[in-house]
């Protein structure tokens, strides 16, 4: 706000807020197709958003009445569809599944399967859709649905929910000649069923424009200067402002919508010495506007006021049940995603398997257990940080597409995160398996069912973690490549104090040594061995007990070595058992399974509660 009144200042505002529209007044009644329509910036948008209710900011006083009663924005969300500037569905749907989807959850649970699979059909039919019903949404610009295409799609679904009222902003925008024509012909067909449709337009041809019925004409700074009907030719609109004295008079052929737009330019009203604010406030077609506003905003005795017992069609579990539907779907076409995890999972799980070959088998110096701890280390980093990497974008595009569905009313923020968590379970259990069962045997691990269970256990809950953890750090910024920063400066910091490139703990530093070397040993075992000498700092040794690699580095090496009792040489040391070594020279103790176990699942609980609390509280799209 400070920065925003001091560029007001420049401009002489005094007051501290801007008020884009003024005093806007009007009716939109069935089966009349309307164009909103002003220069740019003269609030169209920001006037539709109102009247939908999808404004997500700023201060909004009047009132808007649906049926002669108040609106109230649950209830006007659940008979009312909106259709945005830009097309926003979930890419990897077909255009059946899209709509299948959105009537399941938009129709009530009294209506049949069948009765919703042939109405979903009709609307097809409709909006010219038949034939492209198994055709990939895709990604704007790159595959799928072209943007004439993608447009009749977003009409369709909003339309499956059945809504008494159509608010479109610019629906032909961005199209050309043809597309758009076959888009508003779309629409027509809509505002004939007996709907109130309500268009945003941004200068349509002069075959578009004979389309609509009746027309709000906005001037810059929000101000209503005409609402009335159009008539064949737009006669009507060309009689009304030729009336006015010093308008120059529109030429033959010439558009009426680009000629309208020209003389109630702010230039042209200063040029002619007019201002149609006030010649429309004083007109006959205002007094006859106002008349019939006051008309409509009085309640039907006869019809009472909508009520529903809740702002969903559906409750909690079928919209659950729906979205991990449509994820399952998503994930399941997505061959880009699918292919790059997979190979990756494969492609590391035999590098680490051709370089860590059969080490396991045989453990006879101290190095053969810190090649070990080396496998626990890349296990627990590598593949969760990847996992994590290609999440965030599939997360961050469905969050965009989630803010457009849960303003139609479709389902609340919970269904969402609960399908967008069940949709990486089959991910979370199968990768980690697929490098197990090809690093376990390599690597030379006791083939025992209890030592592959604990390998595989801490595996999952490894991904299971940074999965959960690129979805919350998308859930808290406001993009992915600001969530891909965060991540890599966390997964350093994990690096870090995971225990392998500084230990937890030490054997009382070289003190303790002393006795056991001889000036040029020590001499030497400082030179070679500087790395595994190094201690965290006390001050920082919670964050090792933060850390959820340190857990899975400590699941994966004690479940493997924690019960070794043979000895091993260690350099400048009596030989010493291997379980011994790891307590006293690593601080891995063996007893803390469940301890660690504990912290993945409560560490998960708590990514998987603040990507919810994200999801719901934060609103990165701005309206």
């Amino acid at each position: 706000m400070p920065i925003l009144y001091q560029e007001m200042k420049k401009y002489g505002a005094t007051e501290t807020r801007l008020q884009l529209l003024h005093d806007v007044s009007g009716s939109f009644r069935p089966g009349v197709l309307t164009a909103l329509m002003g220069i740019t910036g003269a609030g169209k948008t920001t006037l539709l958003d109102v009247l939908a209710g999808r404004k997500t900011g700023g201060y909004m006083e009047g009132t808007i009445s649906i049926g002669g009663y108040h609106k109230k924005q649950d209830t006007c969300s659940r008979i009312t569809g909106y259709c945005e500037q830009t097309d926003i569905h979930s890419p990897y749907l077909t255009v059946y599944e899209s709509l299948q989807f959105s009537a399941y959850l938009r129709l009530t649970s009294d209506v049949k399967p069948y009765q919703r699979d042939m109405f979903v059909e009709e609307i097809m039919g409709l909006v010219e859709l038949t034939g492209l019903r198994n055709a990939m949404v895709g990604i704007p610009g790159a595959t799928g649905l072209s943007a004439e295409q993608r447009r009749r799609l977003t009409i369709a679904v909003e339309l499956v929910a059945s809504p008494s009222i159509m608010f479109m902003d610019e629906p032909t925008t961005g199209l050309d000649a043809r597309a758009a024509a076959i888009v508003l012909h779309t629409v027509r067909k809509l505002v004939d069923t007996g709907r109130t449709v309500v268009c945003t337009i941004h200068q349509p041809s002069i075959h578009l424009f004979e389309s609509f019925d009746e027309l709000l004409l906005m001037k810059q700074g929000g101000q209503l200067i005409y609402s009335g009907s159009l008539r064949p030719l737009s006669r009507n609109l060309i009689n009304y402002f030729e009336a006015i004295p010093g308008v120059p008079r529109i030429k033959d052929g010439r558009n009426p919508a680009t000629w309208v737009l020209d003389i109630t330019s702010h230039a042209m009203e200063y040029t002619i010495g007019v201002d149609y604010l006030e010649i429309y406030q004083n007109s006959n077609l205002y007094k006859e506007n106002m008349a019939l506003v006051d008309e409509l905003s009085k309640p039907n005795t006869n019809k009472e006021d909508l009520q529903f017992a809740s702002r969903y069609w559906r409750d909690t579990k079928t919209q659950c049940m729906a979205c991990i539907w449509k994820q399952y779907c998503s994930y399941r076409k997505n061959s880009e995603l699918n292919i790059f995890r997979f190979l990756n999972t494969f492609a590391i799980s035999i590098m680490f398997g051709v370089v860590f070959w059969q080490i396991g088998s045989k453990i006879k110096v101290e190095q053969d257990v810190f090649n070990i701890l080396g496998i626990g280390y890349g296990s627990a980093l590598f593949l969760g940080f990847m996992n994590c990497n290609s999440v965030q974008p599939v997360v961050a595009m469905e969050r965009t597409v989630f803010y457009r569905e849960k303003a139609s009313g479709m389902y609340s923020s919970s269904a969402f995160v609960i399908s967008q968590v069940a949709a990486e379970i089959p991910y979370i259990v199968l990768q980690p398996l697929i490098f197990s069962a090809i690093v376990y045997p390599m690597v030379g691990f006791e083939m025992t069912y209890a030592k592959f269970f604990w390998f595989v256990m801490y595996m999952i809950l490894s991904f299971m973690d940074y999965t959960l953890y690129g979805m919350m750090a998308v859930a808290l910024t406001p993009s992915p490549e600001i969530a891909a920063g965060l991540s890599f400066l966390i997964f350093m910091i994990w690096n870090f104090f995971s225990g392998f490139i500084i230990t937890r703990k030490v054997v009382d530093s070289f003190t303790s040594l002393e006795k056991f070397l001889t000036a040029e040993c020590m001499l030497v075992y400082m030179t070679h061995c500087r790395s595994h000498v190094q201690a965290m700092p006390a001050w920082w040794r919670w964050m090792y007990w933060a850390d959820p690699a340190a857990w899975t580095l400590y699941g994966l090496v004690s479940s493997q070595l924690g019960d070794h009792t043979e000895l091993i040489r260690v350099l400048g040391q009596p030989d010493q058992p291997v379980m011994k070594f790891l307590e006293e020279y690593l601080g891995l103790a063996n007893g803390y399974f469940p301890l660690v176990t504990a912290l993945h699942f409560m560490l998960s609980a708590l990514f998987c509660f603040i990507f919810c609390v994200g999801i719901k509280h934060l609103k990165f799209q701005t309206r």
